[in-house]
């Protein structure tokens, strides 16, 4: 019998997206992907993570076309790297632009 998944805080994800969208209006580039990885595990869980990343996989597949397999590969590889702290505080910035609050992002 598999465990139940965690519930994620509904609001929040949605908040998270609305962030993302505001901070990266053309898109989250690739350059990115590390340091914003690990920007939203300061504040989300890994199951919130995991979905906010499959928000962003349907959306980037929808408009260019690009398969999941490959998105999730690129994802794998990324998981694995380390941000450097200007990539960071680069990333935490846009998303504090896009109203990401810093402090306490959770709160409602």
């Amino acid at each position: 019998m598999s465990s139940p998944k965690p519930q994620p805080r509904t609001n929040v994800l949605a908040k998270v997206l609305a962030w993302l969208r505001a901070g990266y209006p053309q898109g989250i580039p690739q350059s990115d992907y590390v340091a914003l990885l690990s920007v939203l595990h300061r504040r989300l869980t890994d199951y919130e993570v995991h979905l906010v990343v499959e928000e962003l996989i349907r959306e980037r597949e929808a408009s260019s076309g690009i398969q999941v397999e490959d998105i999730e590969a690129a994802i794998a590889r990324v998981a694995k790297e380390q941000p450097g702290e200007d990539d960071i505080a680069r990333v935490a910035s846009r998303l504090a632009a896009g109203g990401w609050p810093l402090a306490t992002p959770t709160s409602d």
